[in-house]
C-alpha cells in the first residue's frame, strides 16, 4: 500500500473506533453476558491454580512454578483485552484514546510476546524431566527456574517496548476506525498514513527471535522427547511419560496455530471478522481452557484440590453456613 510522504498540515488521530464483534443491539447482549461470564471464570480459575500452587508444598515443584507464572499471566493477558471487547458488546461502537490504545498495545504485546517463551521453558522443563531425570534437580534447580521466568517476562517487556515505539511514532491521520475489539498490529498498520518498513521490519526480527524461536525450541525438546518415549522398554512407562506432556502439546498447538496465522505476515492480513473469531480464540478461549488442561486434569492438583475443599477450616465454615 502506497503512503504519503508529505503530511502537510493534516491532523494526526486522538481516537481509534473499536467496531468490536457485532453491531446487532440483541447479538451484543447476548455476547456481553457470555464473555462476562468467560472472563469472570478464566480469573477465578487461574487464581485457584496459583493459591494451590502457592500454598501446597507438594506443587512446590518447577512444573507448577511455570504453571503459576503462567496464571498470571493469563490473568493479566486477558484482562488486557476483556475490558475493551465488553465496553464494545455494551455500547457498540467503542472509542479509544490515542494513549489507551497505545497503552493496551505495549502490555498485549508484552504478555504475547511473554507467553511464546514460557511455553517453551515449560517444554525444557518436560525435556529434561523425561530425558535427563538423573540430572533434573540440578538442570531445574530453583536458581535457574528462576532465571528462566524473568527471562521471559523481561524479554516480553523489551520486544514490547520496540514494536509498540515504533507503531506509536507512525502517523495516523484517518481514518481512525479498527474493525476489531482490541488495538491490534495488524489494524493499526493498515491505518498509518506513513511507510510502516521499519515498523515492519522491526516486528519481522521479533517475529523471528520470539515467536520463531520459542516454537522451535518447544519443537526440538518434543522431539527429543518422542526419540526417548520410543526406547523406553514398557507400554505403562511410554503411556506415563506422554501424559505428562499431552496437556501442554494441546495448549502449544492451539496457541501457535492461531498465533502464527495471524503475525507471520501481519502487512497482508486484513481486519476482517476472521482475524476477529481467531483473536478470541487466543485472547479468551485459551486463558480459559489453559487450567483446566494444564492443571484441573492433574492427579497432583486434583488431590491438593480435594484436600483443601475438604479441609477442617472449609467443612467447618460450610458447616456453619448450612447451620445459619
Amino acid at each position: 500500500m502506497e503512503r504519503p510522504l508529505e503530511l502537510g498540515n493534516v491532523t494526526r488521530v486522538q481516537e481509534f473506533v473499536l467496531l468490536g464483534l457485532s453491531t446487532r443491539l440483541g447479538i451484543r447482549i447476548v455476547l456481553f453476558a457470555i464473555f462476562l461470564a468467560l472472563y469472570l471464570l478464566t480469573l477465578l480459575e487461574n487464581m485457584l491454580i496459583i493459591y494451590l500452587i502457592c500454598s501446597h508444598i507438594e506443587l512446590h515443584k518447577p512444573m507448577y512454578f511455570f504453571l503459576g507464572n503462567l496464571s498470571c499471566l493469563e490473568m493479566c493477558y486477558v484482562s488486557v483485552t476483556m475490558p475493551s471487547l465488553l465496553v464494545g458488546l455494551g455500547s457498540s461502537p467503542c472509542h479509544v484514546p490515542f494513549a489507551a490504545c497505545m497503552t493496551q498495545l505495549f502490555l498485549f504485546i508484552a504478555l504475547i510476546s511473554t507467553k511464546c517463551t514460557l511455553l517453551a521453558s515449560m517444554a525444557y522443563d518436560r525435556y529434561v524431566a523425561i530425558c535427563r531425570p538423573l540430572h533434573y534437580p540440578l538442570l531445574m534447580r530453583p536458581q535457574v527456574c528462576l532465571g528462566l521466568a524473568l527471562s521471559s517476562w523481561l524479554g516480553g517487556l523489551l520486544v514490547s517496548v520496540a514494536k509498540t515505539s515504533c507503531i506509536a511514532s507512525l502517523s495516523y491521520c484517518g481514518p481512525n476506525v479498527l474493525n476489531h475489539f482490541f488495538c491490534d498490529v495488524s489494524p493499526l498498520l493498515n491505518l498509518s498514513c506513513t511507510h510502516v518498513a521499519l515498523t515492519e521490519l522491526v516486528d519481522f526480527i521479533s517475529a523471528i527471535v520470539i515467536l520463531w524461536g520459542s516454537l522451535l525450541m518447544a519443537i526440538a525438546s518434543y522431539v527429543a522427547i518422542g526419540r526417548a518415549v520410543l526406547h523406553m522398554p514398557s507400554a505403562v512407562t511410554r503411556c506415563r511419560a506422554l501424559s505428562t506432556c499431552a496437556s501442554h502439546l494441546v495448549v502449544v498447538g492451539i496457541f501457535y496455530g492461531v498465533v502464527l496465522f495471524m503475525y507471520s505476515r501481519p502487512r497482508l492480513i486484513g481486519s476482517t471478522d476472521l482475524n476477529k473469531v481467531l483473536s478470541v480464540i487466543y485472547t479468551v478461549v485459551t486463558p480459559m481452557c489453559s487450567p483446566v488442561i494444564y492443571c484441573l486434569r492433574n492427579r497432583e492438583v486434583q488431590a491438593v484440590l480435594q484436600k483443601t475443599l475438604h479441609s477442617p477450616r472449609v467443612s467447618s465454615a460450610t458447616t456453619h453456613f448450612a447451620r445459619s
